[in-house]
């Protein structure tokens, strides 16, 4: 029998190994080997690597530790669980399949080249407005990323009430005497660990670049903005930013309660006395707060992370000094039509509106949204408004630093999306970009799919050269299309409309207008992007010397 057993484990030991041992699929990083699967292509992918130790119990709201090391090698076969977050409305276009929620969710994912040596890297950073998203999503699958040549890592970051508490005891048990942004310092946790570990696995650590759509592109502007950031990545991309106020920590501004005094509100909501009865308290508990008014989660600026707004930094040149793309979608709000206010009943109400709003800007306003279809000028002065000037201005800003950069407009539309009125909504960019458009791969449920044709294929294999050779080089470009130029050449841009286009001079006029009209709030300490459907205070009549026109 002894013999038996001791021929049959023989035999074992002289069996294949399986996927994950596969040579070229275990890779030492500083924690600890790690045995990842590799593709069919002879790509490889590593799931579910934790870049930190879980923020759970005592270190939950605390800046992000170093993650524990591990003998052996670890399974990097299976996603991790996604950050805490509040489930999605059914019916949204935007609602996915979660996978396990844990607090315990700070890992991330890394699709590498066969055989690859000093490769570009690109780090993806979820949307999802703070509060929702995770990096093992089907949708941000990065195979096709590693197949350009360039290593992608997605990864998960802290959400919602977990991610973005600030409270005074929490500033006053910090060595920074700051709280909140504990979900942007997980992001620059995640770029540090790619800093020490990526050369392993192939990757450039001097050769990063960040990218990221709605929230992950607002992520990309704060980390441009971030000293805590700075020499972690060497380029950017923002797709569809928000550029808005954000709470001070411990005063109000631009009509916000201070970041300390929101925090102070939640705790009286959920009955907590201290810190320790926060910390206390279920997360499942906690996950249920915004629906039952809980504050929307936001940055602060707390003198560590983030030192002044985000638009301070830009006008002072004191952001990160890295090429960047930067652009929008034409129809941003088709899908987000609660940020946009109602439809005025008539175009002579529309008009008054606009006169007792804007005053000495008034003729300049109707000029460009006129009356003559209210829904879309509404969706477009909206659009524009937010994400437009967001994404203009942080590629003017760099401009003015020296730094090549690059504005695109994404125009593209097709019979799902017209069925249902959306034409280029907000994120339907994002399947061209990981090149997943024109194919069956997996996108969510409810998600209008793009035509699987050989059009739509060719324009994602135009975007995803387009973003791929930026990571490598620094300037985007993609065999046998256009050359886009930087937009300091005219205010060149990109479009994107069935195929790729080069042209200048983007909605001509839109840009200058919200930049004054923002430039006149700030000065005045009104807020410049309420993002909400609501009509801001009436425009402050003096012009604006600060502004880019």
């Amino acid at each position: 029998m002894k013999r038996l057993l001791h021929a049959a484990l023989l035999w074992l030991a002289c069996l294949p190994p399986p996927v994950a041992a596969q040579e070229g699929a275990i890779v030492k990083t500083s924690h600890g080997a790690l045995a990842g699967q590799v593709l069919d292509d002879g790509s490889r992918v590593f799931r579910g690597v934790p870049y930190a130790a879980p923020p759970v119990g005592a270190a939950r709201w605390r800046p992000p530790a170093p993650a524990a090391d591990w003998a052996g090698a670890r399974d990097a076969t299976h996603f991790g669980p996604a950050c805490v977050q509040p489930k999605s409305s059914a019916t949204s276009i935007y609602a996915s399949d979660l996978p396990a929620m844990s607090e315990d969710c700070l890992t991330l994912n890394i699709w590498a080249p066969k055989a690859v040596r000093k490769a570009a890297v690109m780090v993806w950073l979820h949307g999802g407005s703070l509060v929702s998203g995770h990096g093992g999503s089907p949708f941000f699958d990065g195979a096709r990323l590693a197949r350009e040549g360039v290593i992608a890592v997605t990864i998960n970051y802290r959400l919602g009430i977990f991610g973005f508490l600030a409270h005074p005891e929490l500033s006053a048990e910090s060595p920074h005497h700051a709280s909140g942004n504990y979900g942007l310092l997980d992001q620059v946790a995640a770029l540090e660990w790619v800093r020490d570990n990526i050369a392993a696995f192939g990757g450039d650590p001097d050769n990063v670049t960040v990218f990221g759509e709605s929230a992950g592109a607002l992520s990309v502007a704060y980390l441009l903005a971030s000293p805590l950031a700075d020499g972690l990545f060497h380029k950017a991309i923002a797709q569809s930013p928000y550029l808005v106020p954000t709470p001070e920590l411990k005063s109000r501004a631009y009509g916000m309660l201070s970041g300390e005094e929101i925090g102070l509100q939640v705790a009286e909501k959920l009955g907590a006395a201290n810190l320790e009865a926060l910390r206390a308290i279920d997360a499942a508990m906690l996950n249920a707060l915004p629906p039952q008014g809980g504050p929307v989660p936001q940055a602060t600026v707390d003198g560590w992370f983030l030192h002044k707004q985000l638009l301070d930094v830009f006008d002072a040149g004191d952001q990160a000094q890295v090429p960047l793309i930067a652009g929008f979608n034409s129809g941003e709000i088709r899908s987000l039509r609660g940020l946009a206010p109602p439809v005025p009943a008539s175009v002579s109400a529309y008009e008054a509106a606009i006169r007792a709003q804007y005053g000495d800007l008034a003729a300049r306003y109707l000029d460009l949204y006129p009356a003559t279809d209210l829904a879309d000028t509404i969706l477009a002065a909206t659009r524009d408004a937010i994400y437009g000037w967001s994404a203009e201005r942080l590629v003017a800003k760099q401009v003015n630093r020296g730094v090549p950069s690059y504005l695109y407009y994404f125009d593209h539309s097709y019979p799902a999306s017209e069925a249902l009125n959306l034409g280029a909504f907000h994120a339907a960019e994002v399947p061209y970009v990981f090149g997943a458009a024109g194919t069956d791969a997996p996108l969510p449920p409810n998600w209008p799919r793009p035509p699987v044709d050989a059009g739509e294929r060719k324009l994602s294999q135009a975007m995803l050269s387009y973003w791929t050779t930026f990571a490598k080089y620094g300037s985007p470009s993609a065999p046998g299309e256009p050359i886009w130029r930087p937009y300091a050449d005219g205010r060149a841009y990109m479009g994107f409309r069935g195929h790729a286009e080069a042209s200048v001079n983007l909605l001509p006029g839109h840009y200058a207008l919200a930049e004054e009209v923002k430039c006149r709030r700030r000065a005045a300490g009104q807020t410049w992007i309420p993002m909400i459907a609501s009509v801001p205070a009436r425009l402050p009549a003096s012009p604006c010397s600060g502004s880019d026109h």
